[in-house]
């Protein structure tokens, strides 16, 4: 009897679960909340940090070796059942090349990947909102959401 009642109660029970099983986890910003309007929305903040960072690179980033630095991708991890950021990391690659007397082309190529100094539990929709309060080339100064730090401040220690 105990067993029959465990069957037909308890495995449904388990079953039921299941979807949010699966639901569980992280997934980059650009399909949070859907698709349609989380790509549309994370793609306009990173045009805009990215015209920020092309704005400030030839005084700042771009001096040196690697003049040439390029913003790659923005992608942050977003806990799916609450909306929170867990990490954002800001990529940029660059090079230096130079001719060599016997005509080969040395190219020493670069790659950086720059963590964003976001406090713990900041909501997707706060972070969105903060670089959208301003005009799209400001939005690198802008301190991030529970932080004294911007996206600017971050990249002066990782470039």
């Amino acid at each position: 009897m105990m067993r029959s009642l465990l069957l037909m109660f308890g495995l449904p029970l388990c079953l039921a679960s299941l979807p949010l099983l699966a639901s569980d986890g992280y997934v980059d910003a650009r399909l949070y909340p859907d698709q349609a309007s989380g790509w549309q929305r994370f793609g306009d903040v990173e045009r805009a940090l990215v015209a920020g960072f092309d704005d400030v690179c030839g005084d700042t980033f771009c001096e040196g070796e690697y003049y040439n630095l390029q913003a790659m991708r923005l992608r942050c991890s977003v806990e799916r059942a609450t909306g929170h950021v867990a990490h954002c990391i800001w990529t940029f690659a660059g090079s230096n090349t130079s001719v060599k007397g016997d005509g080969r082309i040395d190219a020493d190529l670069r790659s950086y990947a720059c963590p964003l100094s976001l406090a713990a539990g900041t909501p997707l929709e706060t972070l969105l909102q903060a670089w959208e309060a301003v005009p799209a080339r400001d939005s690198i100064d802008v301190p991030l959401p529970g932080t004294s730090r911007s996206v600017y401040d971050g990249l002066t220690e990782c470039l």
